[in-house]
């Protein structure tokens, strides 16, 4: 079969369409179905506990479908059981289904590999208080980490872990046990048989390769047009043996080699994969957006360098804290960085920017209307617009005298706000109250 040859902006319709961003939008309220929509397209949603605006995990549905009822994830994840939670990119959501694919993840984490040397450790060295830690769930349900004690003082700028959460994580990450719950965002684990329904713990456990090579088909349908780092990285399959299953899915036809104009090396397009004449999108994207986490593919779809700032000092910073991609038709045209002041009722945008060669007036006046809408989304009031940023000004310019709009459909619940901490100069409230 001949190698296609595909120009750039082609390659980024193909991506945008593979994951939800060329659909309709939504007609009326968001419901279950559209929500299953986008999962089934994107196939996995990365949970973060960084809640500066809000988690991340609610972000890629709002990014694709617009206001939400938030809540409406975790029904289907804790209740309706069709979501489960695991180490799928990073900790993520996924479809209940696809647990029997990551068996082998949970097997070899059973032996301390592929987990977090603090994690593994506290197997080595405490074996019987991780048996006790699972023995205690078979006797009393799902329990968070508070019910073992031992609570560790905090040894660095963002979290200690005691002994109980190491061993509960060692059980969680081998399979043994699983997330029942969270209860402002803290898990509750229990056993699989009492979270993952006997429909699919009863499915027979496929062997590594064949798991290996669904994993990848996955990811390849989820991202259209890929390059063989970017496949494995969506399910972060890594090893000599992920390049042989993807032969094996260009052998059977699923995948065909192409060549993208401007990628070095092979790339692959999926047999479902559709090239839209156009996307008219326009969506703040979370920095773990499934269209933007690795990030070199986000440079070469988009010419987009995206550089998660959350750990570097306040003063290397170059954007801010947390800086959300703003897409507009088929491009980023540019990032702000956004926090939800969520005891004053304010979105703050501490910074807006343009990517270079695009105009700052232009992108003002397509992003006001998309923070109206997602501080209305998040239950905020007002826009509060700092001096950072080419965009900035314009910005300021195009909210004034508007109003956030009262949407009457529950975000994030207010019990998850977040405790993160930016220092920024005081901005300029423009919408009023």
């Amino acid at each position: 079969m001949a190698t296609v040859d595909l120009s750039q902006a082609e390659a980024r319709r193909v991506a945008l369409a593979a994951q939800g961003f060329s659909d309709r939008p939504p007609s009326g309220a968001v419901d279950v179905r559209l929500i299953r929509r986008v999962l089934g397209r994107i196939g996995v949603l990365q949970i973060d506990s960084v809640n500066v605006l809000v988690r991340t995990q609610y972000l890629p549905l709002y990014s694709r479908l617009g206001p939400y009822p938030a809540r409406l994830l975790e029904h289907l994840a804790y209740e309706r059981r069709e979501l489960f939670e695991y180490w799928g990119h990073e900790a993520s959501f996924l479809p209940v289904a696809a647990q029997p694919l990551f068996r082998w993840r949970m097997d070899r984490a059973s032996n301390g590999e592929g987990v977090w040397n603090g994690i593994a450790r506290i197997a080595q060295e405490r074996p019987d208080f991780v048996e006790h830690v699972h023995a205690t769930i078979v006797e009393r349900g799902a329990l968070s980490a508070g019910a073992f004690g031992e609570e560790a003082a905090r040894t660095g700028p963002w979290w200690g872990w005691s002994d109980g959460k190491r061993a509960l994580e060692f059980l969680f990450w081998s399979g043994r046990i699983a997330i029942a719950r969270r209860t402002n965002f803290e898990r509750f684990y229990d056993l699989p048989e009492r979270v993952i329904p006997p429909s699919i713990l009863q499915q027979p456990t496929p062997g590594r390769d064949d798991a290996q090579r669904e994993l990848l088909r996955i990811g390849a349908r989820c991202l259209g047009v890929a390059t063989a780092s970017d496949i494995k990285d969506y399910f972060r399959i890594r090893g000599a043996g992920a390049q042989a299953r993807l032969d094996e899915l260009v052998e059977a036809g699923e995948l065909r080699q192409v060549r993208v104009q401007g990628w070095s090396g092979v790339a692959y397009l999926h047999r479902e994969a559709q090239i839209p004449r156009w996307v008219r999108a326009r969506a703040l994207l979370s920095p773990f957006d499934s269209l933007v986490w690795f990030r070199d593919r986000a440079e070469r779809l988009f010419d987009f360098f995206l550089r998660l700032e959350i750990y570097t000092p306040a003063h290397k910073r170059v954007f801010g804290y947390y800086v959300l991609p703003f897409l507009l038709g088929e491009t980023l045209v540019g990032r702000v960085d956004l926090k939800a002041d969520r005891k004053n009722g304010v979105l703050l945008v501490h910074g807006a920017f343009a990517e270079e060669g695009r105009d700052p007036d232009g992108i003002a006046v397509e992003l006001a209307p998309e923070l109206q809408r997602l501080a209305g989304w998040l239950g905020l009031h007002q826009i509060a617009v700092g001096e950072r940023g080419e965009v900035a000004r314009p910005l300021k310019a195009a909210l004034a005298g508007s109003a956030v709009p009262d949407l009457h459909i529950p975000g994030p619940p207010p019990e998850e706000a977040g405790t993160d901490v930016v220092t920024v100069d005081a901005p300029d409230v423009v919408a009023p109250e």
